[in-house]
């Protein structure tokens, strides 16, 4: 049977659940997997937007005709539905070999002092305590069989904090420690975790940021050449198909006119 590629035939037939699945970064990366594999794989995807959701897998069907695919409703900031989530899943989908906490948000610019309670909670539900909560509820699937890859979108933002990010910046600097703690624990199994930090990525992310806002969201993209959704799903694929003794620990992704999470080259 032929997948493509050598990356294609070592992704082939697992079972991989994807965060935020709906749009952006996760939608890519369920795209990517799909393509790499030629359809041999299984998909679990989640978000809040379930309409999003049945149009991609509908989309994926049409593309690939051994395609698996589940579009399961899932916001990761009510916590109390994560572990059934993961009890509930079909028998077929239950045996979960990779993992992409894809799902996070950011809620404005405000300084601190003036950040809505409302907001802070749920930066911190959804980006740090949502992405725990599943990795704890997912991990002994992986330790049952010695077997999985953890892949936790991170950010520049959890590595240069910035003016206005006084609640982003931290919830990604969560994930960053998290992940380094979670690798640490699993150095004596085959479980692979996985980080990467997107820098300025043009995704529906500022619209979310801004309170649907387009005009300051389009303000953040101006003048530069950002990165896609499509180029981070590259690095996740790249990641999870690399050989099972190989894992690419941490990659910070910018674009060409981007040097930290302030300094960003704009045309005039």
């Amino acid at each position: 049977m032929s997948y493509g590629s050598k990356a294609g035939e070592r992704l082939a037939n697992k079972v991989v659940l994807i965060t935020g699945a709906s749009s952006g970064i996760g939608e890519a990366t369920a795209k990517d997997i799909a393509a790499t594999t030629n359809g041999k794989i299984k998909l679990i995807l989640t978000a809040r937007r379930k309409e999003k959701l049945d149009k991609l897998s509908s989309d994926l069907k049409d593309q690939y005709s051994d395609i698996e695919v589940l579009p399961v409703e899932l916001d990761v900031s009510k916590l109390e539905t994560i572990k059934p989530f993961i009890g509930g899943l079909p028998k077929e989908f239950a045996d979960i070999d990779v993992l992409v906490n894809n799902a996070g948000l950011a809620l404005g610019r405000d300084p601190v002092g003036t950040i809505l309670e409302s907001d802070i909670v749920t930066m911190f539900h959804t980006n740090v305590l949502g992405l725990i909560t599943l990795t704890q509820a997912v991990l002994p699937i992986m330790k049952a069989k010695n077997s999985g890859d953890i892949i936790n979108l991170g950010s520049i933002a959890g590595r240069d904090p910035y003016p206005g990010g006084g609640i982003y910046c931290p919830t990604k600097a969560s994930v960053k420690s998290f992940s380094h703690v979670l690798r640490k624990e699993l150095i004596s199994t085959k479980i692979r975790v996985i980080e990467i930090d997107p820098g300025n990525v043009e995704t529906e992310f500022s619209n979310v940021r801004f309170k649907g806002d387009l005009e300051k969201a389009k303000q953040v993209y101006a003048g530069t050449e950002p990165l896609y959704a499509e180029d981070i799903a590259e690095f996740v694929v790249f990641a999870i198909t690399r050989k099972q003794k190989t894992v690419m620990a941490e990659a910070l992704v910018f674009s060409t006119n981007q040097a930290s999470a302030t300094h960003l080259h704009r045309d005039s």
